[in-house]
Parts: C-alpha cells; structure tokens; sequence
C-alpha cells in the first residue's frame, strides 16, 4: 500500500502546517516590512482584515454554492494551495502600494477558506472516529502554521524580508501536492446538486451545535487579535529587558506555535474528559489572561512574567478551537457537514474582524490594555458552551 494513504492524519496535518503559512506571512515580518515602508500598527490590523475578510468570503462561497460538498475535498485543497502561494508571492511586488497589497492579502485569505475548511473535512472523511483528536492534530499545525513566518523570518535576519514571504509561498505549493497525492477519505457521503444557505444554516437548528458554535465564536473573538498582537507585546517585553529586536521573531513562534502542544494535549483529553470540557477549560483561561494580562502589566509586572504568561496564553488560547469542531461536526446534519463547518467558520472570522481592528487602532494609545476589550470573547463563548443540554457528548 502506498505510504500516504497508510498515514492520512500526517499527510494531511503536514499540508496544513505548510499551508496555513500564508495567513500570517506578513505579520512575520512585520518589523522589516514597517521600517522600510513606514508602516503603523494601524497597516497591520489592515492587512491582517484583509486576510480575514477574504477568508469569510471564501468560506461564505463554499456554503452557499456546496462546493465543500460537491468536489472532491482534496482537488479544491491542492488549488487553493498553488493559488494562495501566488497571492502571497504577489504582495512583494506590491507592498509598497498599499490598495494592490490589501487586495492580494484579501485574494490570499480567499485562497486560504480553500485549505483550512477542507482541512477539517479531509481529517473527518479518513479519520471518523476520535474526530477531537484528531482535529487537535489538525489546528495545532494550523497554529504552527501560523506561527512558522516568525520562524522564517528569525532564520533569514539579514536578508531581505521577501525571503520569508517566498519560503511560506514554498511550503504551501509542497502542501498542496501531498494532499493531491492523498486524495479523499472514505468516511464522508457524498452530496450532489447545489445547496442553498439555508443548507449551511441547518445544523443551527441542533441545540449541540448551537452551543458548540457559540463557544467557537466567542474563541474566535480572542484568538487572531491575540496572535496578532503577540509580537508587539514580545517587542514590548524585550524592550524593558534592554534586549534587542532579534529575539521577537523566535519569542513570538515559540508563544503562538506552543499552542500546537496545547492542541494535542487537548485532543488526548478529550478521549477521557470529552471535547466540551476539555473547550470550556482552554476558554477559561485564555480569557482570564485577557483580564489579568493587562492588570500586571499596569502593575509594573516583570518582563520575565508576562512572558511566561504569553506562553500559557498561546498554550490554551487555541487548544480549544478543535473541540469545538468536533463538537460541531458531531451534531451537524451528516450530508451537510462540509457546508456547517464552513458557515461556523465564515461567522467565527467575521466575529474576528472586529477584534483586530480595534486592537490594532487602539494598541499606540492603550498598549496592553487593548486586551481587555478581547474579554467578552471568551465570557460569551462560555456561556453559550453551558447551554449545551447535558446528555450531548463528544470524544
């Protein structure tokens, strides 16, 4: 038997990791990119909305038309990959202006609803059982993802910050080829014939999946306006240690790819505790950072200390996202399970938008204090999370 099909999991959270360096690409090299152009924190959140808002879009066609459904997971996987990697490789060319820049982020946050949706169906159709840890596995690379253009950018200080918008532009056209070479999962029904929005909106019909949305959205609030502003409060922190900017690259993988142990940590707990209570743990403790955070900086807090809060932050601010997918992917409507997850995703990013924006706006004036509006993220999200009714389960 061919070796990828006998290791679908690993093929499959490989493309992931490779693929999902585009989101975060410029973030990476943000430092470079703002002292040669002369770029705020303001330019940040806008090419991070753009990324979002074209992901939305991209998530918000894929519900509507039943392309999740109806073309193989893996085809649409693979082309959103060479496509994304294209967009990416573009903004170097257009960085310095900024209405094609924000349109290629935009372009590349489409090609982006392409991978990681499909991501989490392609785990669903070769792995049905123990679908929490198995899409722990999933979003930590996700995350790792996120946080490789860090990585990438620390491992080329020196040299041009395009380099590291081409290594990310690499790495997804390799994770495009292996989920190619992989195909598609036995476990998922086909679907035919187009679907209406109304079919993406069918499982909210489900108590369980209302609740394990809910707390998805109230996640998502928190999480990309917190990993946005990891590097600026690592920049922060270094900065008060009289250390110097080359540590905030490797500070900053470190803190959002730990999250990747988070994940998997998670995943394994939620084949003896159950994906609800392993999500309503992380929730609670990230959003209790959201709080405590800005509390002790205000106090004059050592540098050293709330780096390693960052660190318990970026543990437990992800581990719960692939809970919430296997909740929602268990109550969802079978024939629809594609299509659901896509409109939770669409809602979850759209609630994103507004997070990073004001975060970003108000991160020259408030500093650390953006983080409390990031709060009733997390408050939200449990509280909609304990209306779960009380015989649901999920491993």
């Amino acid at each position: 038997m061919p070796l990828l099909p006998r290791r679908p999991l690993a093929v499959i959270v490989i493309a992931q990791l490779f693929g999902t360096s585009l989101w975060f690409s410029i973030n990476g090299v943000w430092f470079s990119l703002a002292a040669g152009l002369g770029l705020s924190e303001g330019d940040l959140g806008r090419l991070t909305l753009s990324v979002q808002a074209g992901f939305i879009l991209g998530t918000l066609i894929l519900a509507t038309t039943g392309l999740a459904d109806r073309f193989p997971a893996s085809r649409i996987f693979a082309v959103a990959s060479v496509l994304g990697a294209l967009m990416n490789a573009g903004f170097i060319l257009a960085a310095a202006d900024p209405m094609p820049a924000t349109g290629l982020r935009f372009l590349t946050g489409l090609c982006l609803a392409g991978i990681y949706p499909l991501g989490m169906k392609l785990v669903i159709g070769w792995t049905p059982t123990h679908a929490g840890a198995a899409l722990a596995w999933l979003v930590g690379m996700l995350t790792l993802g996120t946080a490789t253009p860090h990585l990438l950018r620390g491992l080329t200080l020196g040299l041009p910050w395009e380099w590291a918008l081409l290594g990310a532009s690499a790495l997804t056209l390799i994770g495009g080829a292996l989920v190619w070479r992989l195909g598609d999962g036995p476990h998922l029904p086909p679907t035919a014939g187009p679907i209406a929005l109304r079919g993406g909106l069918e499982a909210l019909r489900f108590p369980e999946f209302r609740a394990a949305a809910g707390g998805y959205f109230g996640h998502m609030w928190e999480l990309y306006a917190v990993w946005m502003l990891v590097p600026l409060l690592v920049a922060r922190e270094l900065t008060r240690l009289g250390g110097g900017p080359a540590l905030v690259p490797f500070l900053s993988w470190l803190i959002i790819g730990i999250g990747l142990v988070g994940c998997v940590i998670g995943g394994r707990l939620s084949r003896q505790r159950g994906s609800a209570w392993v999500a309503a743990r992380a929730l609670t403790i990230s959003g209790a950072l959201c709080l405590i955070y800005p509390l002790l900086a205000a106090l004059g807090a050592p540098p050293l200390a709330l780096i390693a809060l960052l660190f318990i932050w970026g543990l437990t601010v992800i581990a719960d996202s692939p809970q919430f997918s296997a909740l929602a992917s268990a109550s969802a409507p079978p024939h629809r399970v594609g299509a659901s997850l896509a409109i939770m995703n669409t809602i979850g990013f759209g609630l994103s938008i507004p997070a990073i924006w004001l975060t970003g706006q108000l991160w020259a004036s408030q500093g650390p204090w953006v983080l409390l509006w990031l709060l009733p993220g997390p408050v939200l999200g449990l509280w909609a999370l304990g209306r779960r009714p009380a015989a649901a389960g999920c491993g």
